[in-house]
């Protein structure tokens, strides 16, 4: 009998040892259940030749083809990375629909006498759960949004208020991006749905009843979308908002975002669709900055003439209530030591 789950909740306190992923490395990689380990029965080419048998040939010789690939993976995997778990191990298996490819393993694992089960509907159950999770219901958690000009440090800030027992919510980590149009990682940002798996692994392990720091964003994370629920939530939240010098932002945009300063025809290629949006001298003369090397320069500049004018207009139009104002004069480490302990202070109240 495969296992039905039927809330989010449910899924993630599953009380396996393990989570399996027997689907393709391809799928794995576009989105996972958070903890799963990767055990593919077919590979990305050995899934698209039996899927092509299976439409232009015949399902028969794809189930057969299909069945020879996916125990022989499968004895692969018990032999080279499941050999050492004793007798008592249960591990949870998935796979597309929790058809063919889950069953067969789990079988397989059942056989050898470990307690294994598989999850009915397999991914699409998990998705399904996800979905419900971050697009159809209210969020149970209270948010509080942590705000600020372009430079004020909040992702920082907002790490250290959860190192002082602060219930956090860390956006620009889940999404691998720095949240603005110069925020790009050196690794690419997860898919939309492994940025979605990540923020409903994270909202799980939260307690509703305490309020929970998040860093105030658009409603994207480099080109990643914040979902409905959440996005709900953060309109709403009450805010504190760090208040730090423009020459302590400027130091602090220079020393964090020195490998984009440094790399001029990047930057060139990122600044150049805003002459839509600021007039052509502008532009202009962020890209004489540029060439000149003035990192310093061209922070500030872009801080007045971009940065902090589209700030404005997006809490204007959010209504942002501001419940406490931070302080922060500089933004070295006792700077931010002082700003997290001041926010820490401040959860605490709210």
């Amino acid at each position: 009998m495969a296992l039905k789950f039927t809330s989010l909740q449910d899924f993630y306190a599953h009380g396996f040892d393990t989570v399996i992923d027997v689907r393709s490395p391809a799928e794995y990689a576009e989105d996972h259940v958070p903890g799963a380990i990767s055990l593919p029965v077919l590979d990305n080419d050995e899934r698209a030749e039996v899927g092509t048998i299976y439409v232009q040939d015949s399902p028969f010789k794809a189930r057969k083809l299909g069945a020879a690939l996916v125990f022989r993976n499968a004895a692969n995997h018990i032999e080279q990375h499941l050999s050492h778990h004793e007798g008592g191990w249960k591990p949870l298996v998935y796979c597309w629909r929790g058809g063919q490819r889950s069953g067969s393993f789990t079988w397989m694992l059942q056989q050898i006498g470990w307690r294994a089960e598989v999850v009915e509907g397999g991914y699409q159950t998990y998705r399904r759960l996800v979905n419900t999770a971050l697009y159809q219901i209210a969020l149970p958690h209270r948010m509080v949004a942590l705000d600020g000009y372009t430079g004020s440090a909040k992702t920082e800030v907002l790490k250290r208020a959860g190192a002082l027992g602060v219930q956090v919510l860390d956006l620009e980590g889940l999404a691998n991006h720095r949240g603005s149009l110069l925020g790009d990682m050196p690794t690419p940002q997860p898919s939309q749905k492994g940025f979605e798996s990540a923020l409903a692994g994270a909202l799980m392990r939260l307690d509703p009843s305490r309020p929970v720091l998040v860093e105030a964003e658009s409603s994207k994370v480099g080109q990643r979308i914040i979902p409905p629920s959440i996005w709900a939530a953060m309109k709403q939240a009450p805010r504190i908002d760090l208040q730090v010098p423009v020459a302590a932002r400027c130091r602090y945009l220079v020393a964090a975002y020195d490998d984009i300063l440094s790399n001029a025809d990047g930057l060139r290629k990122k600044l150049a669709p805003l002459r839509a949006y600021r007039s052509g001298a502008v532009v202009d003369g962020w890209f004489t900055s540029i060439a000149k090397g003035d990192k310093a320069g061209l922070t500030e500049a872009l801080m007045a003439e971009h940065y902090d004018p589209a700030y404005r207009k997006s809490r204007t139009a959010i209504g942002a209530e501001v419940a406490a104002t931070v302080d922060a004069e500089a933004l070295d480490d006792a700077g931010l030591d002082a700003a997290a302990a001041q926010v820490a202070a401040l959860m605490s109240g709210l």
